[in-house]
């Protein structure tokens, strides 16, 4: 399998980009081995001490001030430049996913129930690539770049955790800029595409369990079946957001989870609905968050039952910068050319813990394509199936864009 891009290009009008892309693809064989490495040994959560050491080792011998985190296995690296300036963040999420690998790849996952189905795998060795590639740069930055490198993406708040343990001032001088990039299966591999604005949208779960009574599953008319109740709040959470929702002001409640009874003819005492709510605006989230409860409460009574609701918060809606955001499209450009950076129609209802980051420093979320040759797109596995795939030459590019971006906010 070939892990270089066709026809990439090797030239740039912007003096400062020169050499970034031959740079890339000299380290891609490095970039390739840590990506496996990884990828064969998938960690979940806060706790990814194998991934750290990892990169660790990687980073080694590299002109770098790191520190590991407390609360997580994070590692955060700092790298500076030859003149004084601000600082800018570069992210890599390091965890897996709680999936059993399916790709019949020769590096896939050894570790049963583990794999790195969103490709964070990849954001590892592009981040230590381009932190090797920096490095060797340092006379061109006026500031400094601090390398985050971080677990528990995957619903555990790691951004979150890093942020309580000061990585926006790990440099000293406060970080001005922050940017990830987030490999996807879906779109051609080595386009970039980034937005200004909401880009990925907030993630909570709701759980509800309505309680009746018991009963003979002949005679219902001798209990309160707890079940209608659960099916009529499907519908009722679909048209809250249908009649009281703003077409303009996307919202997707999604029932994913319905558990009751335990055989055919008992009716049972409880009946448990959890699903997940999505958004792309802080006043939209809590509109419906406020309203949900509501109506599990309404379609309780109207079945002679009550219900318990917990909502539990996730991540906030990922919102890019509405300046950095339409600049990661034009240093995409001028460092590997104008065919390779794209504008990113449409925001993604997924959710992503950088969304803390870009609550606190302008930045961007962008994403790099990573289809593999010779599948359509409409074909491919996507990101979180058991059988994604990614073409690895895509990190070239990716390697390229996290320098491109430094070099640019550190001019």
């Amino acid at each position: 399998m070939s892990t270089t891009l066709p026809n990439a290009q090797t030239t740039t009008s912007e003096p400062r980009f020169t050499g970034l892309s031959e740079a890339a693809r000299a380290l891609q064989p490095r970039t390739v081995a840590l990506r496996r490495q990884v990828h064969r040994h998938p960690e979940q959560g806060l706790d990814l001490p194998a991934t750290q050491a990892a990169i660790l080792h990687a980073l080694s011998g590299l002109p770098l001030e790191i520190t590991t985190g407390k609360s997580t296995s994070s590692v955060v690296a700092v790298l500076r430049g030859a003149q004084r300036g601000p600082s800018v963040l570069l992210r890599g999420d390091m965890d897996a996913l709680p999936l059993q690998e399916d790709t019949g790849l020769p590096y896939a996952s050894e570790v049963d129930g583990s794999m790195h189905a969103c490709g964070h795998d990849t954001h590892v060795a592009m981040l230590a690539s381009a932190a090797r590639l920096l490095s060797s740069r340092r006379e061109a930055l006026s500031g400094q770049v601090v390398f985050m490198f971080q677990p528990g993406e995957e619903g555990h708040h790691g951004a979150r955790h890093m942020l309580d343990e000061g990585v926006l001032d790990a440099a000293g001088p406060p970080v001005e800029r922050a940017f990830a990039l987030h490999i996807t299966s879906t779109l051609q591999s080595g386009v970039v595409v980034s937005r200004p604005g909401p880009t990925m949208a907030s993630a909570d779960t709701f759980h509800v369990t309505f309680t009746g009574r018991g009963g003979h599953g002949g005679m219902p008319h001798d209990a309160l079946d707890p079940i209608p109740a659960a099916a009529a709040l499907v519908g009722a959470l679909q048209t809250l957001v249908a009649r009281r929702v703003s077409v303009h002001q996307p919202a997707v409640v999604t029932v994913g989870h319905i558990k009751a009874g335990t055989t055919t003819n008992i009716i049972p005492e409880t009946a448990l609905v959890e699903g997940t709510v999505r958004t792309l605006s802080e006043e939209t989230r809590a509109f419906v968050l406020r309203e949900l409860p509501k109506v599990c409460a309404h379609v309780a009574a109207a079945h002679g039952c009550t219900a318990k609701v917990e909502i539990v918060p996730g991540y906030p809606v990922t919102v890019n910068d509405n300046e950095v955001g339409p600049r990661v499209g034009e240093v995409t450009a001028a460092a590997l050319g104008s065919r390779w950076a794209a504008p990113m129609e449409d925001p993604l209802m997924g959710a992503e813990d950088f969304s803390y980051v870009l609550q606190r420093v302008p930045g961007a979320i962008s994403f790099l394509g990573a289809c593999p040759r010779g599948v359509d797109l409409a074909q491919a596995e996507p990101n979180h199936s058991n059988r994604v795939l990614f073409d690895e030459a895509a990190m070239e590019h990716g390697v390229v864009v996290y320098t491109a971006f430094a070099l640019d906010a550190l001019r």
